[in-house]
């Protein structure tokens, strides 16, 4: 197993790509704190993986909110002993605007739970990992943070915020034995925040949200979504010992859209 004897922390994992991450974890001999807003939907998956026999726990929160985040790290810390793996997840897309109709509050709102938390959770787990030399940071970025769409301005901005906090990190913490990249998903539509997406494009667009994920996917080399398996066998990679000469990187998932 690549991650025995590991606690992995994964934020926005009710559903989704974090879900799919933290089961993956899992599956390889993590020991997983689940965290999401939802609480319905975090119960079922931390119950789906102690029913197959891992060692999970989950406790629901809102990491735009300092407080929140000191919880979550906290109670990770009580239930496991230690957090060797911090994988920030969880986000929003906000509003659908041109940037001159942007609401300021939602612009806030987006740049909070994306960027600020990643950086107070950041922080909270540092300490510890440099006391034992070791540890792994993850921020699930996107391909939004390469490449430009219309309408998301928030959302961009955070995930190319995520990656300028990945390169500090690695850059303050190499020395001391711990890693810290950053993986930019692109279309993954199986999740709600995507096919949600996608419906509210399409409108803007007039026309159906076939054509619309059509045009898209077409626009990238392999022609097709990426899947959440997909993202969380990449972020095993990044989290585990295979990949322990990189540091700093930001790697697309993304079939091939962007070239940098």
């Amino acid at each position: 197993m690549l991650l025995q004897d590991h606690v992995a922390l994964v934020t926005g994992s009710g559903r989704g790509i974090g879900r799919a991450i933290a089961q993956l974890f899992a599956q390889e001999g993590a020991a997983v704190m689940l965290t999401a807003r939802s609480e319905s939907e975090l119960r079922s998956a931390t119950d789906e993986l102690t029913r197959a026999g891992h060692r999970a726990a989950c406790a629901v929160a809102d990491l735009s909110q300092e407080a929140e985040c000191r919880k979550i790290a906290a109670a990770a810390r009580a239930q496991f002993g230690k957090i060797t793996i911090l994988v920030n997840n969880a986000g929003h897309y906000g509003p659908i605007s041109p940037i001159e109709e942007y609401p300021l509050a939602e612009f806030d709102a987006v740049l909070n739970i994306h960027l600020r938390a990643s950086f107070l959770l950041t922080q909270l787990v540092l300490p510890e990992m440099y006391a034992r030399n070791s540890g792994v940071i993850l921020n699930i970025s996107s391909l939004s943070a390469k490449s430009a769409f219309p309408w998301g301005c928030a959302y961009a901005a955070a995930k190319a915020g995520l990656l300028g906090l990945t390169r500090t990190t690695a850059a303050e913490s190499a020395r001391k034995g711990v890693r810290a990249n950053a993986l930019c998903p692109g279309p993954v539509t199986e999740t709600r925040m995507s096919q949600e997406l996608g419906a509210t494009l399409a409108k803007r667009m007039g026309v159906s949200e076939e054509e619309q994920l059509k045009g898209f996917l077409n626009s990238l080399l392999q022609g097709r979504a990426q899947t959440t398996a997909e993202i969380a066998r990449a972020a095993l990679f990044l989290c585990s010992d295979q990949s322990s000469a990189i540091t700093g990187q930001s790697i697309n998932i993304d079939g091939g859209a962007a070239f940098f």
